[in-house]
């Protein structure tokens, strides 16, 4: 293959990353976004980031606009999945490998949390922490990328965004196995998180629930970016 056939090569396969990567976060946003605006809880109230969860969200029977979040997760995951893959053909160092097949996981544990709904309790909690688990992995990968000059997906916006959301990480796992007695309950919260009640109004699990996912996001969202500039 000449010089000429690579290069367009490698401008289509980073043409489909990026469409899949934007079409991945759209949809997570547009699901999430359209669950919120018709949540009501049992009391009547909205949803409050600070007070609910993303699993009670998507729980049928409770929240009105469940089928819509749940399908956005699966969905724009499987999208994101197409991202990593494809992204995959992009190598400009072997650790590129490890990466993104971890971040494939990733979006594929998060893709079942949105078809196994907390109704499917012990399949939903168990997908959502092997996506906290592998996501960390993830982001530990992209370092050891850095370390080892991969170019790629080198940008300040993705160092400092990861960095974010790997400390988030780190702490949502941390408390979920170990009693910082700062969640009210006296116990580890996350296997009991969703049906904790009664809860303050500003309730710790579910406020750092929602910042992980939001660095997340934020921090693919560079990484996306970073395959449009490829191009």
């Amino acid at each position: 293959m000449n010089l000429g056939n690579m290069v367009d090569k490698s401008k289509k396969l980073s043409s489909l990353a990026f469409k899949f990567g934007v079409l991945g976060i759209i949809g997570l946003f547009i699901g999430t976004a359209l669950s919120v605006a018709g949540y009501q809880g049992y009391d009547g109230s909205g949803f409050n980031f600070l007070n609910h969860t993303l699993s009670e969200l998507g729980h049928y029977g409770h929240s009105t606009m469940a089928v819509v979040v749940n399908g956005g997760l699966f969905f724009g995951s499987l999208s994101l999945i197409l991202f990593s893959l494809f992204s995959i053909q992009l190598i400009d160092n072997k650790l590129l490998y490890p990466l993104c097949f971890s971040l494939a996981a990733t979006f594929f544990c998060l893709a079942a949390v949105g078809l196994f709904p907390v109704n499917v309790y012990h399949l939903h909690t168990a997908a959502l922490q092997y996506f906290f688990y592998l996501a960390t992995c993830s982001i530990t990968l992209y370092f050891v990328y850095l370390l080892r000059q991969g170019g790629m997906f080198y940008s300040r916006w993705n160092m400092i965004t990861g960095l974010l959301t790997l400390i988030s990480f780190t702490v949502f796992l941390l408390s979920s196995y170990i009693d910082f007695g700062i969640f009210g309950s006296g116990r580890p919260f996350y296997q009991e998180m969703v049906m904790e009640l009664p809860r303050p109004v500003i309730w710790w699990p579910a406020a750092l629930e929602w910042l992980c996912l939001l660095l997340f996001i934020a921090w693919c969202c560079g990484m996306i970016r970073s395959v449009k500039n490829r191009v």
